[in-house]
């Protein structure tokens, strides 16, 4: 992943790892040789948040070794391959927006690379409900369209299985369990959330 959101990009897309490389700077973006590289696997749990802290520290890391190794003469830069590079696209808030006919893995997936930042996200109520954590269902959401809500746990079905929203917040609120948010907001079971895509 080359360009301004690889670590975004990389969750998205269901990498099963990412990483940290030192390279030599040239004309292009994120072409220039390699010196060090190391990669770190992607959790079920991780999100653009956790993935960011671990690199920045690996990063610092390997700078110094980068550094050392520069200073003794002993690193040696290797080309990159051209084949397999992947723009990864500057994020937008729209693309925050859960579209409830996708795959719920494919949505869960949204909701932790969009975590901190722009933040996944569905309207009800006239209101933009900012979504922090979820699970994947457990069993089909049988002939439910998408977008419905099928029970008090605010369970969802998606075009392929059922996301959770565990954590959940409103507009100018705190971030709070969804068992809470429905305590003040309630989303009952049969409401049908709408999905522009």
């Amino acid at each position: 992943w080359r360009g301004a959101a690889p670590i975004q990009r990389a969750i998205l897309s269901g990498d099963r790892e990412t990483g940290v490389t030192i390279m030599q700077m040239d004309e292009g973006l994120d072409t220039g040789p390699i010196l060090l590289a190391e990669p770190t696997p992607i959790g079920p749990e991780d999100t653009a948040e956790t993935i960011h802290d671990r690199l920045a520290t690996l990063g610092a890391v390997l700078l110094v070794r980068a550094l050392a190794g520069l200073e003794r003469g002993a690193l040696n830069a290797t080309p990159q391959p051209q084949d397999g590079a992947t723009y990864a696209s500057r994020l937008t808030r729209e693309e925050g927006r859960l579209v409830w006919g996708r795959a719920a893995d494919a949505l869960a997936r949204q909701v932790r690379a969009f975590t901190p930042w722009p933040g996944a996200w569905f309207e009800h109520g006239g209101e933009h409900l900012k979504v922090l954590r979820v699970e994947i269902g457990a069993g089909p959401a049988g002939s439910a369209a998408p977008g419905t809500v099928l029970d008090d746990a605010l369970s969802i079905a998606c075009g392929e299985g059922v996301l959770r929203i565990l954590e959940a917040q409103r507009p100018g609120r705190a971030a709070m369990a969804t068992t809470a948010m429905l305590r003040g907001h309630p989303i009952p079971a049969g409401t049908v959330l709408s999905s522009t895509r």
